[in-house]
């Protein structure tokens, strides 16, 4: 298939438009649209390393990569984290949360979901699908939780989003990059933070994407290649 026409179908599907203005996303490099690709690897973060210089093979990356890649690179960032169906929605699938609004109404990031389960039955789902988990405000197990708010990836690094699940009376924040400011400006507002870590909290979000480009019909490659690893 044609780049030209994976790009296509890519914009039809995950708009450019619905990015945040200052986001770096679409090609990392002057490519040509015309060249056949029978491939597509999807990748949370590209090193030179995984850049094979493959001309039939066109790789996704959520973050824009810090250097041009020889082989076709294409950028969704912000676009897939608003889009309904996108990021976001995949995490809240994976926790077994119901979708309601959006988390920060005026940007479309995040999600404010229901819960209506007991905080110890949440843990169980969070535990079963993530390692590494952290937490400020820990709750008691037979605390009911009925709303939450999720934010795949960077969600836990912004004070502006702690005082926004404040404002909005969520029992929870679930998302990743928790800091030490951050923790302390929920412990002085009381709400509830559960760090997956970036990384893991985008995850699901990669594989609803290679959902999406199955419909092209051509091989479609996850891989998920975690940039920091455990001492052991």
């Amino acid at each position: 298939m044609k780049l030209k026409k994976i790009i296509e179908f890519i914009n039809e599907k995950i708009p450019q438009s619905l990015a945040l203005s200052y986001d770096k996303i679409g090609f990392k490099g002057e490519y040509d649209l015309n060249q056949d690709i029978k491939s597509i690897k999807i990748y949370m973060d590209l090193f030179p390393q995984d850049d094979a210089d493959c001309d039939d093979t066109l790789i996704i990356t959520h973050h824009s990569p810090l250097f041009v890649p020889k082989t076709p690179t294409y950028v969704i960032h912000s676009n897939w984290d608003i889009i309904d169906g996108g990021a976001n929605d995949a995490l809240a699938e994976t926790l077994n949360l119901e979708v309601i609004s959006y988390f920060d109404d005026s940007t479309k990031i995040g999600r404010v979901c229901k819960a209506d389960q007991t905080f110890a039955e949440l843990k169980k789902t969070i535990l079963d699908k993530f390692s590494n988990v952290r937490i400020v405000n820990n709750l008691s197990d037979d605390e009911f939780v009925e709303n939450i708010g999720i934010i795949s990836g960077f969600g836990l690094k912004n004070p502006y989003y702690i005082e926004l699940a404040k404002d909005k009376n969520l029992n929870i924040l679930i998302s990743g990059d928790l800091t030490q400011e951050c923790a302390i400006l929920a412990k002085n507002v009381n709400v509830t933070l559960i760090d997956l870590n970036h990384h893991e909290s985008e995850v699901p979000g990669l594989y609803a994407l290679g959902d999406i480009l199955d419909e092209l019909y051509i091989d479609i490659e996850v891989i998920d290649k975690k940039p920091i690893e455990e001492l052991k």
